[in-house]
């Protein structure tokens, strides 16, 4: 089986493992307890807070500890924009490519609060225009909230073109980075808080983290102890926060050179896929795109179809975020940029680990998808 489905979930990595082991076996102290089985726990916690501050060009303070990147965003959207409300400070800005857990915090936000939510266009792409954000922005927008690189697309943004846009305003701008994180570069792009999981960096599910500038007021979803700075209550995740650091540690360290390698292997492919299947369209920015993120639609097809025909021949992908996994309805991504719902239902999305392929992978891949498109059209 060949698993095409990093961008949904990765392995747990050896090196990650042998990491977190000691704090689920021997170092089990709560780190809030004032003793030395709690102490060995809170330099645990507080060396994986300075590691991952450091990956995101942060101060260690900024770092919140959560259970995975829809906590993260969840904590980011609702807890910045409720933190503002003192300052009569009552719209949101995001945009439709959003994935759901900033969506459906909006939502909440403009359903509970009476918050005004505004919605950024995006080209066919999925690319925001600076211009666009520029005249949207106001005296009491409280929070600007988008996603680095889009996780059905792959698209990436200019966030340092935004973040520059937000400052400017005064407004702060939330970076949702669950995709980007060990991809990409994080620190220097101003934005004023990152969102990241463990799980998309071979980590373990349930393991996150958002940091945010210490001038950024934050309302605390979780209330209880006074855990994390008195943002995010309950008795931290040691092992997990652990994990995370040094997922993220593994990440940087090879960044440049997976970057470099499976974004070659990607060009390949998806190459090869548009010249092996007629009805092949590529999906999101051609050029401005993640390194491991293929994403196409197949007119005349469904995209389960051709799902279940891959993985008949040991290829294992999704038709988009696993989070909306088994919807009847066409990707509210795809429609965002202008595809019509017929088409969107077509899409199938291959992403990319960080391993080593064979040589020849990319274009053995391109002749199994030709198949199976083949396949559903007979």
């Amino acid at each position: 089986m060949l698993y095409l489905d990093h961008a949904a979930t990765s392995p747990v990595r050896p090196e990650v493992l042998e990491a977190m082991r000691p704090y689920l076996t021997d170092v089990f102290g709560n780190p809030s307890s004032h003793h030395t089985v709690g102490e060995a726990a809170a330099s645990a916690l507080d060396d994986a807070r300075r590691r991952v501050a450091r990956a995101l060009g942060m101060r260690t303070a900024d770092v919140v500890f959560t259970s995975g990147g829809t906590e993260a965003n969840n904590l980011a959207v609702k807890g910045i924009t409720l933190g503002a409300l003192a300052k009569s400070k009552r719209h949101l800005i995001v945009s439709p490519i959003e994935h759901e857990s900033i969506l459906e915090s909006a939502d909440f936000l403009r359903r509970f609060h009476g918050i005004e939510v505004s919605l950024l266009p995006v080209d066919g792409s999925g690319r925001i225009a600076a211009s666009d954000l520029q005249a949207l922005l106001r005296d009491d927008t409280a929070l600007v909230s988008v996603g680095h690189a889009n996780n059905e697309i792959g698209t990436v943004q200019d966030a340092a073109s935004l973040a520059d846009l937000a400052r400017d305003a005064g407004v702060p701008l939330h970076l949702d980075a669950v995709q980007s994180a060990g991809w990409l570069p994080l620190d220097g792009l101003g934005a004023d808080a990152v969102s990241i999981a463990g799980h998309k960096l071979g980590a373990p599910k349930g393991t996150g983290a958002l940091a945010v500038r210490g001038r950024v007021p934050l309302e605390p979803l979780l209330h209880g102890g006074g855990q994390e700075r008195g943002r995010r209550s309950g008795t931290e995740n040691v092992a997990g926060a652990v994990a995370l650091a040094t997922a993220l540690d593994l990440a940087e360290a090879e960044r440049v050179h997976v970057v470099t390698r499976v974004g070659r292997a990607t060009a390949r492919f998806i190459s090869a896929v548009l010249t092996a299947v007629p009805r092949a369209a590529l999906t999101g920015d051609p050029a401005q795109r993640l390194p491991g993120t293929a994403s196409f639609t197949f007119a005349g097809t469904s995209g389960e179809s051709v799902l279940l025909e891959l993985e008949r021949r040991g290829v294992v992908s999704s038709s988009g975020s696993a989070c909306a996994a088994g919807s009847d309805e066409p990707s509210p991504v795809l429609l965002a940029c202008g595809i019509d719902p017929a088409i969107a239902q077509t899409s199938v999305r291959f992403t990319f680990g960080r391993g080593a392929l064979p040589d020849d992978a990319p274009e053995h891949l391109a002749r199994l998808v030709a198949e199976s498109v083949r396949a559903v059209l007979t």
